[in-house]
Order: structure tokens, then sequence, then C-alpha cells
């Protein structure tokens, strides 16, 4: 039986893992958590994450002010179409009507030439900046998810549809990995603030220990490497090649900034937003007393002074006088997460830029795949191999989905979005695209494997992005509207509804701190 588990590095990955394999094993297993010291910045999820909480049992009243957090209903994409533009990607799911999508409706006939409002109640309620809970913490009723669901139960990748929710969060994720850490350390996991000095191998080319400038030598059986970008355990000491995938995603820089708010005066967003710019594009996360905004950006086309300075423009006066952080981002994957002894969690396994606020997403399915895999003393080779398909897997599958803005951005008026048209995708992606051009997205025609994303989360790029046409399905023009017609009504009426009964998002979140 394996039950000595050292982590190395901390943050959002090391206390996310060491916090599930607790609540997983309890006292079956000893966890050894080694960090320098703690970073972090706002941060979107996705609706999956709610899987994470309660199988802490940790509820939204305990965790959310603790993080700053806030809800989040959507993305809203602003200019990826035209100058002036914008559409939501909501988590709300898709409606369908008589066996086909309510896109496939919109398409045919339409209300308006909004999809996302005429197909999600969630557009309306992020205009209006209203919160997704009741006052009395009731869910709100789409018609689609009801408070019924509430309890999630099963892990994101064996039940997908369950998982759907319609929001998430953007969480503070320095605080995000001190509540864990506190959670953890009261669970037992052994906190240790040192530095890793080296990382020594035994004669089998396994790590035998890592050694620590005050603590001396840490010893387990199984590692767990959340080191980040460099990856000191997987890619440094063991070698495990890193694939790079700079060929189809060029943005390799960010420059953020966290501008504290009076979130009482302006309100907060229910939704990230993501405005295209030059070389790339600006996120705008809320947090609970502060906005957090960074220019991601490929250094081809942009100078690290160049996206400071933009970004400070596009954030206004009230950053004058905040301090500006560059990263350097790691995009691609570890050729495999799990090698021997030691298993990648965080962007030492794979980083993809946060367009999506897929960071969290892919460290919560790494270590519910390591909770299912998770090795006895005789280290089955199968076990690693289907660990390191299902993380590769969900990896790639969001290497696809993000290329997909690029590729269907109506944006072209820079070399940076010009060369976003002619840049090389993977060749199953053209396939796929050349699919969409005769049919909307289905299960049966995007990426096979799970990687957390649905159908309808195509089409709301396809549909709001613009250059990649997308057809009206000729069944529809022989079927009877009447039935899609009073569906569009119905979300118009329960979106107007909702609009007038729930609190603003601020109304909400100050009523959850107080209590």
């Amino acid at each position: 039986m394996i039950n000595n588990v050292v982590i190395v590095g901390g943050g959002t990955a090391g206390w996310m893992t060491a916090a599930y394999l607790k609540a997983a094993f309890a006292d079956q297993i000893s966890i050894t958590l080694v960090e320098s010291g703690a970073v972090g910045a706002g941060e979107g999820t996705r609706g999956d994450i709610r899987h994470f909480f309660e199988f802490l049992g940790v509820k939204e009243a305990d965790w959310m002010p603790a993080c700053n957090a806030t809800y989040k209903l959507a993305v809203r994409f602003q200019d990826w179409r035209r100058p002036g533009t914008s559409f939501y990607h909501p988590f709300e799911p898709m409606r369908s009507v008589d066996g086909f999508a309510l896109a496939d409706w919109w398409l045919h006939d339409g209300p308006t030439d909004r999809f996302d409002k005429d197909c999600f109640v969630t557009a309306s309620l992020c205009d209006a900046g209203r919160s997704p809970r009741h006052l009395d913490g009731s869910l709100m009723h789409t018609g689609v998810v009801a408070a019924s669901t509430e309890s999630l139960g099963p892990t994101m990748s064996e039940h997908p549809a369950a998982t759907r929710f319609p929001y998430a969060y953007h969480v503070d994720t320095a605080l995000l990995a001190a509540y864990l850490t506190t959670y953890s350390v009261e669970r037992g996991v052994r906190h240790i603030i040192d530095e890793v000095t080296d990382v020594r191998l035994d004669e089998r080319g396994w790590i035998d220990r890592v050694l620590t400038e005050e603590h001396g030598e840490l010893r387990g059986e199984l590692y767990i490497d959340c080191t980040g970008f460099r990856g000191s355990l997987l890619n440094e000491a063991l070698e495990v090649p890193f694939v790079s995938y700079q060929d189809t995603l060029p943005n390799d820089s960010a420059v953020t900034l966290r501008v504290p708010l009076d979130m009482e005066k302006s309100d907060i967003p229910a939704c990230t937003t993501v405005t295209t710019q030059q070389a790339g594009w600006i996120w705008k996360i809320p947090l609970f007393g502060r906005l957090d905004a960074g220019y991601v950006y490929a250094e081809d086309y942009c100078t690290p002074d160049e996206a400071q300075r933009t970004l400070r423009e596009f954030v206004g006066q009230e950053a004058a006088d905040v301090e500006a952080e560059h990263i350097r981002m790691r995009i691609g994957r570890s050729e495999s997460s799990w090698r021997h002894n030691c298993v990648a969690i965080g962007p030492s396994s794979g980083f993809l830029e946060p367009l999506e606020s897929t960071g969290i997403f892919l460290i919560h399915h790494a270590v519910e795949q390591l909770v299912k895999h998770f090795p006895a003393e005789d280290w089955h080779p199968g076990m690693r191999k289907r660990y390191n398909s299902a993380v590769n897997h969900a990896i790639d599958g969001v290497r696809e989905f993000l290329v997909v803005h690029y590729r269907a951005a109506g944006r072209k008026d820079t070399q940076y979005w010009k060369d976003t048209k002619t840049r090389a995708i993977p060749d199953a992606l053209a396939e796929r695209i050349e699919c969409w051009q005769a049919q909307l997205p289905d299960t049966e025609n995007i990426f096979p494997y799970y990687h957390g994303l649905t159908p309808s989360s195509y089409m709301c790029i396809l549909l709001g992005a613009g250059s990649i046409g997308v057809p009206v399905s000729p069944a529809l023009s022989l079927s009877d509207q009447a039935a899609a017609r009073k569906e569009f009504a119905a979300i118009r009426t329960t979106a107007r509804d909702l609009v007038k009964t729930l609190p603003t998002h601020y109304e909400y979140l100050a009523q959850l701190r107080r209590a």
C-alpha cells in the first residue's frame, strides 16, 4: 500500500491536491507539502469546480468570503467579431427542441441577431449585473437548471452532463491556497516552508528523496510535482520532455495588474470579460474589492513595455499606481504527467493560456484522476498509462477549443490577427471545422475525449466570433416552428422575471459576507 506522499510546491495546484487527497483517503495516507512561499492572483473557474468543494464538504458561505470570491455566469467576449461587438459564452446548458439544439432553430429563424440572448437566460442576467442566487440563498431557476440539482455527487469526468451548472466563480488564488492550507493542515497534512535544493534518484531512476535547505531530506513513496512552469521533479530531475504548443497557440507572455476598487459603488460584474487587443487579449476578473486585469500576448508581436502600457490605458486611472507583474508562460504539456513514482499536477503537467479559465479545471481533473488511479505497491504500469491518457486528452481537447477561438474570430486588422487565420492547427481539428461548416457541433463531431467542454460551448464561439460560417439545418425548413418560438418566448419571459427578482451581484455577496 502506498501511503506516504510528498508534494513539492504549494499554490493552487499543491493545496488543491493536498486537500483532495485528504478528503479522499483521510488518515490512510501521510502527506507532506513543502513550498517556498505563496503567490496568487485573481482567476476564473468553470462550473464543474463545484464538484471539488462538494467533495471537500465545504459550503459557499464558508469558502467564498474567505477567498474574496465572486460568481461567474459566463465569459463575455468583446470585439472578437469586430470592434464594438460582444457575445457571451454562458455556463447555462443549451436547450433543445424536437431533437435539435436551440442554436439550430436560432440560425433558421431567431428572434433577434443575438444568439446568446435568444438562447440563454444568462446573457440578460450578466447585462443586468444579477446574482445567480436569491437573497434567501435559493438558486435561480432558469427553466433548465433548478435548485434540485444543488447536490452534484459524481466526479466531473464520469458524469459530464451532471456537471452542467449555471455558474462558476472568480477567486483570489492566494487566498484560496491559504484557505486550503488551513483545511489540509487541520486534517493532518504536514506543511513545510523551505527551499528544495535537490532531487535525488535511486538506482532505478525513480525519485528517492528531495533535499531542503533547513529540513534536510524528505522521503516519500509517491512524489507530486506542483512546481509550476519549472517542472523541477518531472521535467528537470526525471527529464520528461515538454511538448510545446506554441505552433498553434503563440501567446507566451502576460502582464497583470491588481486594482483595488469600491465594488459597492461600481457593482460587480458576474462574468469574466476578454477583449481583443493588437497582439492578444485582455482579461478583467472582478473579485470582492478588487479588479484583476491582464494582457495575454505573443512577444513576437508585442514587447513587455508595450503590453504594460496598453493594459494600463485599458484599465484607466485606477491602475496608475498599481505595480505590474510580468509572466512568461510555458504553453503545452509534458509528454507524460506520471513517470515512475512522480506525478505532475498544474503547470508542471501542462498549461494553456487562460482564455476559458481552464487552469483550475485541469488541476481538479488531474487530482480526480490520481485518486481514481492511485498506485499500489506493485506500481502497475496500466494505472500510469490510463492516467497519462486521461490527462493528455483533457489538455489536448482544451487546446483544440482555444485554437477554435482564434480561427473563428472575425478580427483581422493586425498582423497578429491575420496570422491566426493561417497558423497551423491540429489535423483532426481541421476536419472538425470542415464538418461544422455543414452541421453545428454535437457530441459526435467535437474532440472525442473528456475535456470539460460540451458542444454548446463550441456553438457559442462559432456563432459569436463569426469567421467560420455555420449552416442552417435543412430539416428545420420542413419542421413546425411553433415549439421553438415558444421556447424563445419562455427564455425572454424567464430572463425578464429573474432580472426583476434577483438581487444585484454585490447585494448578494455582501449579505453572504455578513452572514
